[in-house]
């Protein structure tokens, strides 16, 4: 199976990836880099809505 295609379970770690983010307060889009948020020693909650389009 495809590692992308292959779902996670509770307590898998997640593999590093890049995503495009929106911030609202700065009105703007930038980037977030999971590889770069470990290596700064920092936390990161990641969760998911897949209901629809809109910004939560």
């Amino acid at each position: 199976m495809d590692q992308a295609a292959k779902a996670l379970g509770v307590g898998d770690a997640v593999p590093d990836f890049k995503i495009t983010t929106y911030d609202p307060v700065a009105k703007g889009f930038g980037s977030f880099d999971l590889a770069a948020q470990k290596e700064a020693g920092k936390w990161s909650i990641l969760f998911f809505y897949p209901a629809d389009f809109t910004f939560v």
